[in-house]
């Protein structure tokens, strides 16, 4: 890991780790301004790994933050990012199905298939049926049977 660079001209690189003072809030993110003068970017993406709605929810103007560099591009513009910094949030736990022994197996989808094409067949016959009746006949201009 790279460490905090201190205060001095020496640009900072990505990966590094540095000090910063929030000096606007966009609705986009939040710009700083670095130990070493230079302004950067912190994405509203990067700073949090929950679900920020407004950037003010996470930081305030003048606040001092810690960052990681992420990426420098060829104009010379710092992108940061605070949620690197962070641990990452534990995944939920996996939803069990429905019942408490899982299907696996050739069985459960056979037993799926089966019951698709029950359902799928009568559907048809419904449909079948409906076309076929009288009133149906007279709606699409044929002559009754």
């Amino acid at each position: 890991m790279a460490e905090e660079k201190k205060g001095g001209a020496t640009p900072p690189s990505p990966g590094d780790v540095v000090t910063c003072t929030i000096e606007q809030i966009m609705p986009y993110g939040a710009f700083v301004r670095l130990k070493t003068g230079q302004r950067a970017m912190i994405h509203i993406s990067e700073l949090s790994h929950s679900y920020v709605k407004k950037v003010e929810d996470v930081v305030s103007l003048q606040q001092e933050v810690q960052a990681r560099v992420i990426k420098i591009d060829e104009k010379g513009r710092i992108d940061l990012s605070i949620k690197k910094l962070e641990e990452p949030r534990p995944m939920p736990p996996m939803r069990r199905p429905r019942s408490d022994v899982p299907e696996v197996g050739e069985d459960a989808f056979e037993r799926k298939l089966s019951n698709f094409l029950k359902t799928s067949e009568s559907k048809i016959a419904d449909l079948n049926s409906k076309l076929n009746g009288t009133r149906a006949a007279k709606k699409r201009g044929k002559p009754p049977k």
